[in-house]
């Protein structure tokens, strides 16, 4: 097993919260992870509601918590049990200590919703990012692979990439056709892959509803919008918005909308091998995504990500504030990266702590005051400088 850099954070949080949610998308470890905690816990109690025997254990959920009070339960794919966040809370109340549930669970926004209106001050959240660079600190052949991959562990660590690659074109169609019809969701899914297809040919770029909603045949804004939603609850889009700096100037003001898997957009876009991928027209915005999801896992609790742009040129691909710190990354796909005269006013515009390049290079090194080329490997060791 590969050691995760959030179980130190689940634990600490099972130690104060009487509730954690671990969430990630399908696929990413989080069973694995749960697997590996609960066995820190004698008379731990896994139950997968996926299943319809385990579902059938909570017909009296408030009866069975009651008696379970003594151990950690372990409640995996807990989208499939909507009503049971209500269960959970005067059951909390009624015995409160730490550690007494760790709820899995695959559709970030509508569990989040529902926790956020029963568990209040009960819960502590965690979300599990596909494997990320700095837990297994590859060498450049490596790192090459995990980009062109992605961080899903079945799919990373594959024997060959025609292997990967199948991994991840299952997993596209059972997501599409089983999985988001089990939450309920109703658009067609030849629809939807449509969709998530035109977004993959614009990863990184500002999402325009109107425009995509004529690719797909005249479809409203706001059923785009809608569509976009949903891949963003289930974790497999990110939507960066913009920083609005106070700085006088014309900004831009839409989002960039990424999809989180570099393994998954490689696969929606027919690309299989490094060679294929090196000489693709996407592989500048596929790095960049790339980038921006390690950032994003690794960024401090608590902080807030998003881009800088301005009308006249200004630009920084991810400004991260944690408190009164801001970080600027810009991120490129070369070997000899170079900031261009934006990047320059982007970071005095912003007057940034810090300044990172970050490349596919092997070691970090100053590129001049308060700026450094970063490789993703080092991407927590800096934001911890």
């Amino acid at each position: 097993m590969i050691d995760r850099l959030l179980e130190a954070e689940v634990r600490q949080r099972l130690g104060f919260y009487p509730a954690v949610a671990l969430l990630g998308p399908r696929q990413v470890g989080k069973t694995t992870l749960a697997h590996a905690i609960s066995a820190e816990h004698p008379g731990a109690l896994f139950l997968d509601l996926e299943r319809e025997s385990d579902r059938a254990v909570l017909t009296q959920p408030e009866l069975f918590f009651a008696g379970q009070r003594e151990r950690l339960v372990v409640l995996d794919e807990v989208q499939f049990v909507p009503g049971l966040f209500a269960a959970l809370r005067p059951e909390i109340d009624a015995h409160r200590r730490p550690g007494r549930f760790l709820l899995l669970g695959s559709a970030s926004g509508s569990l989040l919703r529902q926790s956020a209106e029963s568990l209040a001050g009960r819960i502590g959240y965690v979300e599990l990012a596909p494997l990320l660079a700095a837990e297994l600190q590859p060498d450049p052949l490596q790192l090459q692979s995990l980009w062109l991959r992605g961080g899903f562990p079945l799919s990373c660590l594959a024997p060959n990439e025609a292997a990967s690659l199948i991994w991840r074109q299952d997993f596209l169609r059972t997501f599409l056709h089983r999985d988001l019809p089990q939450l309920g969701v109703r658009v067609p899914a030849e629809t939807l892959q449509r969709f998530w297809r035109m977004l993959a040919h614009l990863q990184g770029q500002l999402f325009n509803a109107s425009q995509l909603g004529l690719s797909l045949g005249g479809v409203a804004h706001t059923t785009v919008v809608r569509y976009l939603d949903l891949l963003i609850d289930t974790m497999m889009l990110r939507r960066l918005e913009p920083q609005l700096a106070n700085v006088g100037k014309r900004l831009v003001k839409s989002p960039k909308v990424y999809l989180r898997d570099s393994g998954l957009l490689h696969a929606l876009l027919g690309i299989n091998t490094l060679t294929d991928l090196q000489g693709h027209p996407i592989a500048g915005a596929s790095w960049e995504g790339f980038v921006v999801e390690q950032i994003a896992a690794l960024a401090p609790r608590g902080s807030q990500i998003g881009f800088y742009r301005t009308a006249a040129g200004a630009e920084i691909d991810v400004v991260l504030t944690a408190g009164k710190r801001r970080i600027g990354f810009e991120i490129k796909f070369s070997a000899a990266p170079k900031p261009a005269k934006g990047f320059w006013q982007a970071k005095k515009d912003l007057a940034l702590d810090r300044a990172f390049l970050v490349a596919p290079v092997q070691r970090r090194y100053p590129l001049a005051e308060d700026v450094e080329v970063l490789p993703v490997h080092a991407l927590q060791e800096a934001m911890r400088g």
